[in-house]
């Protein structure tokens, strides 16, 4: 039977020669994931079930990275009631304050995912692993308790969209204004539960930094996961990360598809998500002066190095427009010291901008630059729902760093090519 490259992972890891989409299998997991929002839950699930033993104690990670540094006594209580169990259990792979990163920077930065695994996490975002070749999707804490305790999980096959990708950006256009692009065009439920699987010459064009961002918002699409297929990039980035052999997978020729998209990345431009859905997106051309309070480059999706590179190439012996807040927040311990490195932080700073400890932070209305009502906030995050960074009167607008930092210098939602 054909199949998907995504289906071919699924079948290896159940035991089947082969898949169909909407098959029910019981998979085995290479890594399981929470942090301090949704450990705590999982932990309390784990107990009330009985569970006593871990599957294995290198295999499940557990990162302390949404409220912390923790803000205030039960943030500090639940990364406790994490750290606790931690501890109890052996669990190798516990990162806190001092050495934790956005975890889905963390994990791949880490080496810990590499291509063919099948990853899941009680986070949404856990999709972003399909840019290394891995099967990897978000799933409930209870899901997550199972994990744990017995290294298996249920999953139903998903069906697929083919994308694929042809051409090279040109400058200033990111992975993030190419997911932008894909889900203005299919909307947040246009890939539901159903596999985004990318291919094409255009796949070469995009750095890894720009595949974990395509792939991490695979989920604002409303997939279960992203998958790109592994090539010299990908080689080169595990082996720079000091990641066990991959096992790669593609899809057969005559694999079936829901439907198949062609993306020309030359004519991609720059573009915006309007509040309050991340498919509300336009580029300049269909929008006049729309002016901001705050700015935000980080995250799981936009706080990576590369992501820091372009925004200080735009900044540098600028300053940031008065009335504007600019935050700068790496997304580990590794990029914070390596854009320290690069002179980054000097550049930011004579700028204008503060510069935060790696944390999840304002993304989810956490900490660090929470909006009060009627602020316009320019992110390089995921997510612009109601309320999403702060009061319900504020609004989000996501987009690249690029235009992130072209915004904070004009004090208005701006494209790199205006300056």
């Amino acid at each position: 039977m054909s199949m998907t490259a995504t289906q071919k992972i699924l079948a290896a890891h159940c035991g089947k020669e082969s898949v169909a989409a909407g098959d029910m299998i019981m998979a085995d997991l290479d890594l399981v994931l929470a942090n301090d929002i949704t450990a705590p839950v999982a932990i309390n699930e784990y107990r009330r079930a009985g569970c006593e033993n871990i599957f294995d104690r290198e295999r499940v990670a557990l990162v302390m990275d949404h409220f912390t540094p923790n803000k205030d006594i039960k943030a500090a209580e639940q990364c406790k009631l994490v750290r606790d169990f931690a501890n109890e259990k052996g669990i190798v792979n516990f990162f806190d304050t001092g050495e934790v990163g956005v975890e889905h920077a963390l994990l791949p930065e880490r080496g810990m995912v590499t291509g063919g695994d099948l990853v899941i996490g009680a986070d949404s975002h856990t999709c972003t692993y399909g840019a290394l070749g891995a099967f990897s999707t978000g799933v409930g804490s209870t899901d997550m308790a199972v994990g744990m305790a017995y290294g298996r999980a249920w999953l139903r096959v998903p069906s697929a969209i083919s994308i694929v990708l042809k051409g090279k950006p040109k400058k200033w256009v990111s992975g993030k204004d190419i997911i932008l692009h894909i889900i203005g065009k299919i909307g947040v439920d246009g890939a539901l539960y159903k596999s985004m699987e990318y291919s094409g010459d255009g796949v070469g064009h995009l750095s890894m930094d720009d595949r974990l961002t395509i792939c991490n918002m695979a989920i604002e699409a409303g997939a279960k996961n992203g998958f790109f297929p592994v090539d010299e990039k990908t080689l080169e980035f595990f082996k720079e990360a000091g990641a066990k052999e991959p096992k790669i997978y593609e899809a057969d020729e005559d694999a079936l598809y829901d439907s198949v998209m062609e993306i020309d990345l030359s004519k991609i431009e720059p573009c915006v998500a309007f509040p309050h859905l991340p498919e509300n997106v336009k580029t300049f051309d269909e929008f006049g002066d729309i002016e901001i309070d705050q700015v935000v480059i980080g995250s799981c999706t936009n706080g990576r190095l590369s992501d820091f590179v372009a925004a200080a190439e735009i900044l540098k012996g600028k300053k940031v427009a008065k009335g504007v807040r600019v935050l700068m927040i790496p997304a580990t311990q590794k990029i914070w010291k390596d854009a320290m490195k690069l002179g980054l932080f000097d550049i930011f700073v004579d700028a204008g901008c503060a510069v935060s400890a790696p944390t999840c932070g304002p993304c989810l209305g956490g900490h660090m630059g929470i909006l009060a009502d009627g602020e316009r906030c320019v992110s390089t995050t995921n997510r612009n729902f109601v309320g999403r960074m702060g009061h319900p009167g504020s609004e989000v607008y996501l987009a690249s760093p690029a235009v992130a930092a072209a915004s904070a210098l004009a004090g208005k939602i701006a494209s790199p090519y205006d300056l």
